[in-house]
């Protein structure tokens, strides 16, 4: 691997104590490469960089910095493959995933390119005082960027490219799993003409003291956050000192909803995206499958032939589908939660057993008829495991997707929209798939409600996150 050091003012450093720890591939258990793990010195070195950039950069014209994610965009996409295979090597996601992880993540640098230029005020007229009201948005100030595993790369690049195109200065903290997709980015940003310094990469063994000192240093203003809910509780408890402006982007249990009328083929290929991308390692991953009693079995069928054509293996090999879990405690997990079930009462239709040899492999498989004590239904699988009940009333079943405390996304199928535009309404969900088992797009506002987060990502809205709004009353 060609960087393993931290990333702070545009160069390359070892770390404060010269700590390293190991980035494993989950394919095979053999170590990819040792990377610096960061300190509180390294940390602050980080934050008085960010700020020195960020004074340059957000006096930038808005154009200015929209070239500069225009042109990083154009880079990365045209080393869409290099990144894809780190990370298959570091994820474990099967190459085709990983591509498309890959396009994904260059696509925030296009979208907020263009948003960067958009950051749109007003001029009114007060109409009791007869004052002239002027609001416009202001680069609110340094980022800490806390990113997860399943998305190496998009995860970086859908907080990276809102708060350039917003002016802000950014230090990211990656997931210990997976830092080598984010340390591979930062040539390609600095080529693109991002300033040293106005983004600075710190992957570390010690998250938690090195997130919660950047949290209380005054020059940070805002926490863009994305993993899982309890995490992003303690992040929340730590931005409170100093009411600092938090995005959240935390856990889900969505529900995929399957109506009699709905086209059955439509159905399935859709609960494939939604269960299978990334191998379910996903926030947005199909959780709990509701199909009606009149089509449940003939769904259950052709879902269950899909998942059993997936082929398993080393995701780097041009023709597996399902690489391995990213590490041994999110497939015991998942394995957990398939025996429980199974011990409740659910039918094994596929898989439901670990394979030998090495890595983190757990196959494709499919619960049916899984009663309502499974844990699995309470809690993110996070893997290839379907669990699957039916229902006849569709009140019965909006109760029941609503019925918890994560509202991210749920997926709707059903030929009749009159129906499916009420169901996607009375959903307590931020984002709802209406025929479709895929939501995430640059273009638009991702997040949830309840404890599945605060703010949106994405669209228009994502760059709003790292800009604050200011009011200015003025008479002439």
């Amino acid at each position: 691997m060609d960087h393993t050091d931290l990333y702070i003012n545009g160069a390359w450093r070892e770390g404060a104590a010269g700590q390293r720890f190991d980035v494993i591939n989950p394919a095979d258990e053999t170590v990819l490469a040792s990377v610096a793990s960061a300190e509180i010195a390294d940390a602050d070195l980080a934050l008085d960089a960010a700020e020195a950039a960020m004074a340059d950069w957000a006096a930038r014209t808005p154009r200015a910095r929209a070239e500069v994610l225009r042109k990083a965009w154009e880079l990365m996409t045209a080393r869409l493959p290099d990144f894809a295979r780190l990370i298959t090597l570091e994820n474990g996601k099967a190459g085709t995933d990983a591509m498309g992880e890959a396009t994904y993540a260059a696509e925030f640098f296009r979208w907020f390119a263009e948003e960067a230029v958009r950051a749109d005020g007003m001029i009114t007229h007060a109409p009791a005082s007869g004052a002239r009201i002027i609001v416009q948005h202001k680069p609110a100030g340094l980022a800490v960027l806390v990113t997860p595993w399943n998305y190496p790369a998009a995860m970086g690049t859908r907080k990276i490219a809102p708060a350039l195109a917003a002016g802000c200065g950014v230090i990211i903290k990656p997931a210990g799993e997976t830092p080598l997709t984010m340390l591979a980015l930062m040539p390609l940003l600095a080529e693109a003409g991002v300033p040293p310094g106005l983004v600075n990469v710190l992957p570390t063994t010690q998250s938690g003291p090195l997130v919660d000192h950047m949290l209380h240093d005054p020059r940070v203003r805002v926490v863009s956050f994305t993993g899982s809910t309890g995490v992003g509780r303690k992040l929340l408890r730590g931005a409170a000192d100093q009411v600092l402006k938090p995005a959240m982007e935390l856990g889900g249990n969505a529900p995929l909803i399957v109506f009699e009328d709905a086209d059955i083929d439509v159905a399935v290929e859709g609960a494939m995206l939604a269960k299978m991308r990334n191998l379910g390692e996903a926030c947005t991953a199909a959780n709990r499958f509701y199909v009606h009693e009149d089509v449940a079995e003939v769904f259950t069928e052709r879902f269950t032939a899909a998942m059993a054509a997936l082929k398993m293996g080393n995701g780097i090999e041009n023709d597996v589908d399902v690489g391995p879990l990213v590490n041994a405690d999110t497939r015991d997990k998942v394995a957990y939660f398939v025996s429980d079930a199974v011990e409740k009462g659910a039918e094994l239709r596929l898989g439901g057993a670990v394979p030998n040899g090495p890595g983190f492999f757990y196959p494709p498989t499919v619960l049916a008829r899984v009663p309502e004590n499974a844990d699995c239904l309470r809690d993110e699988i996070f893997g290839p495991v379907a669990a699957i009940q039916t229902f006849t009333e569709q009140d019965d079943v909006i109760a029941r997707a609503n019925d918890t405390e994560y509202g991210l996304v749920a997926y709707v199928f059903t030929e009749n929209m009159k129906r499916g535009l009420q169901v996607c309404e009375r959903l307590e969900y931020g984002m709802v798939g209406l025929n479709r088992g895929l939501v995430s797009d640059p273009a638009a506002p991702f997040g949830g409600v309840k404890q599945s987060g605060l703010g949106r990502e994405g669209g228009h809205e994502g760059m709003l996150e790292f800009m604050e709004t200011q009011y200015i009353s003025a008479s002439w």
